[in-house]
């Protein structure tokens, strides 16, 4: 955020969901929910046309590089003219500047996967005075106008990891590895885990790791907190493209890294959807992860950034793509997409995106 020092940061988002089709197009008129409502209003002058500027956060984990890599198929099945992907490389700052050189280049839309919810209203509020509507995917901005941001339900992330973790440890202490506060599925993820352990599983005692998206932060405070408390017993990731291999690291150097089954085994659940994970649950090395639907992410960045240029707008309501779009609290339009937890018991359904990915 402005004004303090910035830290590189690992980011990632969690979840795989049900596999969207690459070539099926979606039409605006068939999601009854989203059409011409003036609600949400994009304010494209575009015609639906014209380049369009593609911002990552980052491309060290697994799950941004798997976004990346399907933003030119998706903008080729939407019709959208993407340019190559722009990466702001964990810095917030660098992604306002990222923005504003987009702007300066001409695009008529803007795809941006914000870092920071609250420093991303600096770039929202220079393309909103040249007129160029923008759709946030993965995380939504505090304040400023985005025609729609295109997200899964990081709240039932958190619910999910705690039922989870809830129904097989019976008491005891676990760990939440947290993600950056400063986005706001850091803070959805760790305040619903939280409050559901506290509501449901009043037995599990909540011990947490403000890792800020950072592989290295998570392993030097997990390894801190294993030699005052050996006595873990279950873990929830919020992040496991950039905590999967430190934690499974640090307990192994520890000697507590058991398979499923085995005595002491400590049950571990994440998030993001990656093959990564999906192989660490066919080990057993860890239980369940949700899976953050990267495929449908950079699709549906792509269809409602057209929508958006040709000056369509959205309500909320359910769409015709198994996903609800609902009202923020701060105004904003949101299309939470369907995250499934996966488990030893469906993690090769062909239909994840995570199974998928060569």
């Amino acid at each position: 955020m402005p004004g303090r020092t910035l830290r590189k940061r690992n980011r990632s988002r969690i979840i795989g969901a049900t596999a969207v089709a690459v070539g099926a197009s979606l039409a605006l008129a068939a999601c009854g929910s989203t059409k011409d409502t003036g609600s949400g209003s994009a304010g494209g002058g575009g015609g639906g046309t014209g380049k369009v500027g593609v911002i990552l956060p980052l491309l060290t984990s697994p799950f941004w590089q798997s976004y990346n890599d399907y933003v030119p198929k998706m903008a080729k099945s939407e019709g959208v003219d993407a340019l190559k992907t722009v990466n702001s490389n964990s810095d917030p700052s660098q992604q306002i500047t990222d923005i504003n050189n987009e702007l300066n280049q001409g695009v008529k839309g803007l795809v941006v996967a914000p870092l920071d919810s609250a420093a991303i209203e600096a770039g929202l509020d220079q393309a909103e005075r040249k007129g160029v509507p923008v759709v946030a995917v993965d995380v939504a901005p505090d304040k400023g106008k985005v025609a729609m941001v295109v997200r899964a339900d990081n709240v039932a992330y958190g619910e999910k990891a705690c039922d989870y973790l809830g129904a097989h440890v019976t008491s005891g202490k676990v760990v939440q590895i947290m993600g950056d506060l400063a986005s706001v599925n850091g803070r959805d993820r760790s305040e619903a885990f939280r409050s559901c352990v506290k509501k449901k599983y009043p037995k599990l005692k909540v011990l947490e790791i403000p890792a800020k998206w950072e592989s290295d932060t998570a392993a030097s405070q997990l390894g801190t907190l294993l030699n005052a408390n050996p006595d873990i017993k279950g873990i929830y990731m919020q992040a496991g493209g950039v905590y999967l291999a430190p934690t499974l690291q640090t307990l192994k150097s520890k000697g507590m890294l058991k398979t499923a089954g085995q005595s002491g085994h400590i049950v571990i659940v994440s998030n993001d959807g990656i093959p990564q994970e999906f192989d660490a649950i066919r080990k057993g090395q860890i239980d369940a992860t949700v899976s953050q639907p990267a495929d449908a992410y950079a699709k549906y960045g792509m269809y409602y950034i057209k929508a958006a240029m040709e000056g369509k707008t959205f309500k909320p309501g359910p769409t015709d793509h198994d996903s609800t779009i609902v009202k923020l609290s701060n105004g904003i339009l949101e299309d939470q997409l369907p995250a499934p937890l996966v488990t030893k018991d469906n993690v090769d359904d062909p239909k994840l995106w995570g199974n998928t990915v060569k």
